[in-house]
Order: C-alpha cells, then structure tokens, then sequence
C-alpha cells in the first residue's frame, strides 16, 4: 500500500469518488443483509458478528478491503431510522442533502476555535444561529445561539449560563417530566440539588411551581419542557413565563424535540411563550432530520453569552482581535469544533421555512392517523392523542412485564424497533414517528408486529 491519500487539497475529489463507491456499495450490502429495521439476534448475535468482521482491530499489515467490511459490518448491524417499524427513540433519518453537506464538512475539515482555521464556516455559523435565535425568540434584536452536540450540552450550559448571570449560584426549578441531562447539569456546575415539580399529567404544574417559587428564596431558573422524552408533551408555556416573571425567576425551555414546531404555521401556537424564555435548547437532529450532531442553544440576549470568553494566545491574541480577526473562543465551551452548522444552513437554504414546516406537519400528521389507529384497535389501549409525533399504547389488559416483554421479542427478532415509557404508574410502548415517508400500511404493519409479539406472553 502506498502513502494513504487525502480528502482534500487538488487530488482529494479523485480520491474519494472510488471510496464513494465503495461506501455505498458497502451500505447497500449491508442493509440487504440485515433485511429489516435492525438486526436480529440480540446483543451477544451482534457483537459475534461485529467481532468476526473486524477480526485484528490493528494488524501488521493494513487491509485494503477495511472500508467495505468495516462499512458493511456496521450496516448489517445498524438500527435504520429510515425504516418505518423503526420509530423508538428521537432519532431521526437525516435528510439526503444533509448528510452530503456534512460530508463537505469532514472533507474541508475547518476547526471552529480560530478564525484562521475556518474562515468561511465561522461567517456561516455566526449567520446561521443568529437567523435560528430569532426565529425562537421572535422579535428580539439581539438575540444569538451557539452550536452544541445536542440537548445534554446545551441544557449544562443554559445552567452555566444562569449560574453566571447571578452572580455564581442559581437553584434549578424543574418538572418531573424533565430531561434527565437538567439534574445532571445541576451537579456538574456544583449547583444545589435541583427542586422536582409535580407532573402529575406529564407536564408541569403551573400551581405546584407557583407554590414552589412562593416558597424559595435567592436566584431562580425554571426549566420547561416543549417535548418531553417520554410522550412529546409540552409544558404550560404561557403560565410558566407568568410564574417567571411574577416571581423574578430566570426561564429556560428545553425545546430539544419540539423546537422545529417554530417552522409550522400549524404547529406554532404550541410554543406560544417560548420567545420569552432567556434560553432555550434545540436539537435538529430530532424533529430536524439532521446527522448527529446538531443542537443549538438559543439566548434571547446575546450578551449572556460574554462569559463564555476565553483568551489563548495562539488563538485570539489581543492584536489579532484589534486587527479585525474574529475571535471563536466565546462561541463555545468546547475549543476544537468541526462545522456541523454547514448541514444545517444547506437544509434551511434548500427546503425553507416552508418546505420545514411541511415535513414537521406530516410526521404530526402520522401521529395522529396510528393514534386513531391504536384507538380503534380493541387489541390496544392509547395512552393519549399525541401532542407532536410520539404515541404511546399498551397492549389490553396486559401488566408491564408482558409490555416489557413485547418490546424486547420485536428487537431481538428485528422485526420492530418500539420505545418504552413510564406514564401514570404504567409502562407504555412508546412510537416516536419522525419519518416523513411512512405510509398508512407501513404504521399498520407496525401495530400488527406488535400485536403479534403479544402471543406467547402471559396477559394480567
């Protein structure tokens, strides 16, 4: 083998254009293979495979066949989130032009913690979450957002954010239906122990958080929920962003799965409140169809985030900063940043708020056909009409260890891939519809996989 090429520079277009091949030959090989939503067997199946296809992690001799088997190893055994039986969790298929941008990015390779490592991507990123922030926080001028890897980070640094606007200590007042990344966050800056509100139906109670903020004293930060992990709910937002003023308390919404609603003429209104929020998290690689990762966090002043600003000289030197050279410490708190802004802002430039909108509303809209689907079927029990596009059913008279056991007989068999949650002291298949293509028959056969995989269990 030869000195290995590289994907960029004049000859890097030549030497991916093979690998290219190889690649999606290797996805479509794999896919056959699997033959379903994900792969059967179970875990120790999997891994068995895996194991054989990788054999020497790091030979001797370099194998030039590694990316085809690798590849399609990792195709064979993969949960596709394309695949309509396969709608457990708040992971999305990314769109096609998504995923080509994201390739440009790996190619190009900027690094988003100095400007001369990324000229153009750093211009892009500081449009891009500018235009994203007011979107939330319609009308406010001044608002920004930074680029996370997702919810975890951008809900630690909502936190950080609070802490530091007060002074170095705020108490987090969150829902029992909150993400659990918020409590975490609470310990990882050293916080108090967070105060759990009531959700006695799966959103926050607005007279259980007025008691609570009556009865606390010293710096506040609400958190609210627009899209819970369990059944997509979101919270009172109206009365919470009342509450927060009333009680002079910080807000921050936890918009991780229902922040594209914003891009809905249809949807919208279930966010009403939210452009009040000082902070709010999003994620589009949920109900966004980006890759992983593309989380943002939102701040209604963009001035909150100046202590984010760090100085190191081989970065951000005083004299390059007074000479005009941006400076991308502050936009972040990690330092080495690949562009993963540049799928975002090709897939707002191609489809538009429009073309956004329309495929938030027909997920929506999916929901709602299964759950009249599950309603009508005496087989199941519904949890609810969805609020986004989660729903949640049970089988009939089933106890939740046959519920348990359903979900784990479709996974192992691949046959299905179903979610699970914990609402009103029982457990619930959980459906997280974020594929825009699925057909009515497809959501059918999901409910017949399901009501087959009954069969064998005991019933209470």
């Amino acid at each position: 083998m030869g000195v290995p090429a590289l994907a960029s520079g004049a000859d890097g277009p030549g030497a991916l254009r093979p690998l290219l091949e190889t690649v999606l030959g290797a996805l479509d090989d794999g896919a056959r293979a699997r033959g379903g939503p994900l792969p059967a067997g179970g875990p120790e199946a999997v891994a068995g495979r895996v194991r054989a296809a990788v054999g020497d992690v790091l030979p001797d001799k370099g194998d030039p066949d590694a990316l085809r088997t690798l590849v399609r190893a990792l195709a064979e055994g993969a949960a596709d989130p394309a695949d309509p039986l396969c709608a457990a969790h708040l992971h999305c298929p990314p769109l096609a032009v998504a995923t080509a941008a994201d390739l440009a990015a790996s190619v190009l390779n900027p690094s988003l913690d100095s400007w001369d490592q990324a000229p153009a991507a750093s211009e892009l990123e500081a449009l891009v979450t500018r235009a994203l922030a007011a979107e939330i926080h319609r009308p406010a001028a001044g608002a920004d957002a930074v680029v996370t890897t997702g919810g975890t980070e951008s809900n630690q640094l909502a936190l950080l954010l609070a802490r530091e606007a007060h002074g170095g200590s705020v108490r987090l007042v969150c829902g029992a239906n909150a993400h659990h990344s918020l409590p975490r966050a609470a310990w990882l800056l050293g916080l108090p122990d967070p105060v759990v509100v009531p959700a006695p139906a799966g959103t926050l109670d607005p007279a259980a958080l007025d008691d609570a903020l009556t009865d606390l004293t010293g710096p506040l930060l609400v958190a609210a929920t627009a899209g819970t992990t369990d059944a997509g709910l979101v919270d009172p937002l109206p009365e919470i962003v009342r509450l927060c003023a009333a009680h002079g308390a910080r807000l921050h919404v936890d918009a991780a799965y229902g922040g594209p609603l914003v891009f809905s003429d249809r949807h919208r209104a279930l966010l009403t409140g939210i452009e009040a929020a000082h902070s709010v998290t999003l994620d589009l690689h949920k109900l966004g169809w980006q890759p992983v990762a593309a989380g943002l966090l939102a701040v209604r002043d963009g001035r909150d985030l100046a202590v984010l600003h760090q100085r190191a000289d081989y970065l951000n030197a005083d004299d390059d900063t007074e000479a005009g050279l941006p400076d991308l410490l502050g936009r972040s708190l990690r330092t080495s940043r690949r562009p993963d802004v540049l799928k975002t802002a090709v897939t707002l430039k191609t489809l538009g708020r429009r073309g956004l909108g329309a495929l938030v509303d027909q997920v929506c809209a999916h929901a709602r056909e299964f759950a009249r689907r599950v309603e009508n079927d005496p087989r199941f029990d519904l949890y609810d009409q969805p609020t986004i596009s989660t729903v949640l059913f049970r089988p009939a008279d089933a106890d939740d260890d046959t519920v348990a056991a359903v979900r784990r007989t479709l996974l192992t068999g691949g046959r299905a891939v179903l979610g699970r949650a914990r609402l009103d002291g029982r457990l619930w298949l959980k459906a997280t519809l974020l594929n825009p293509h699925i057909r009515p028959e497809e959501s059918a056969a999901l409910l017949e996989l399901a009501a087959d995989a009954v069969e064998g269990h005991p019933r209470a």
